[in-house]
């Protein structure tokens, strides 16, 4: 694993030809079908879904979308889903709980999207109801951060029974930037937020809420995506058969003492 700083992380997960889902998707799955749509109001661009298989194992694939250009990030609303986005990632988790199949999320999000007609469809409810849903889903679910991991923006699809990350991907509560235009009035300050804020891989791992850490190519995955790709791919094989042989309730309890355990401390 590498020694960068969270601040030099941030800088390689921005970097403009990072691989995005849409890049690793053909890559670790095959015959991916598209859902479309949250039956409720409209198909959010931000979050794509759908069935694939993964090793001849049929899945359930959920993913944040970011775009490499100006046009790719206006049709994902700069990987900002609203709540119809978080609707359809429900929906389509329930069909596969339905039907027995494996959930894999993939999160790369800056956070929700915070506008007034997400606020009016009820952006807050559905994230909500996501994080109730997704503890109680009878299947396993499995999540990976592949490069941004925003707040609730994140956690709506966070729920989970593992949580990897690649090795340069960062998870927090709010952004560097928000964090220091909070803590001291000031987002220029945004380099010294990401040093104290614990955020990286290796931090979340030690604050028991990663499970693990999947390997990038030096310099990051841009380097060699189909690499990272298939360091993405052989995780996930590995975790989904070691997670589907459990019994269903002890899977559910699993993943409740996982959550309930994030936090605890010794003074």
């Amino acid at each position: 694993m590498s020694n960068l700083t969270a601040w030099e992380k941030l800088n390689i997960i921005r970097h403009k030809n990072r691989p995005t889902v849409r890049d690793y998707i053909p890559m670790i799955f095959d015959e991916f079908f598209e859902c479309h749509g949250d039956r409720l109001y409209a198909d959010d661009r931000a979050i794509i879904g759908g069935v694939a298989s993964l090793g001849g194992t049929p899945v359930t694939v959920i993913a944040q979308v970011k775009g490499r250009n100006l046009d790719e990030n206006k049709e994902s609303n700069f990987a900002m889903p609203h709540p119809e986005g978080y609707r359809k990632a429900l929906r389509l988790a329930k069909q596969a709980e339905k039907f027995h199949r494996p959930v894999i999320c993939f999160i790369d999000t800056p956070g929700a999207f915070c506008g007034i007609e997400a606020e009016e469809r009820g952006q807050g409810e559905a994230i909500a109801r996501n994080l109730m849903e997704f503890m109680t889903l009878r299947t396993p679910i499995i999540s990976v951060v592949l490069g941004e991991a925003g707040s609730g923006g994140a956690l709506a699809i966070g729920v989970c029974d593992e949580l990897a990350m690649l090795e340069n991907a960062l998870y927090s509560v709010i952004s560097p930037r928000g964090f220091a235009s909070i803590l001291w009035k000031d987002a220029t300050k945004e380099k010294e937020a990401c040093e104290i804020m614990k955020i990286t891989a290796e931090d979340l791992m030690e604050l028991g809420i990663c499970e693990h850490i999947i390997e990038e190519p030096l310099g990051g995955a841009h380097g060699d995506a189909g690499q990272t790709a298939e360091n993405i791919e052989e995780y996930l094989v590995k975790v989904i058969e070691e997670k589907s042989k459990l019994d269903i309730d002890e899977l559910l309890n699993q993943r409740y003492t996982k959550f309930r355990k994030i936090g605890e401390f010794e003074e």
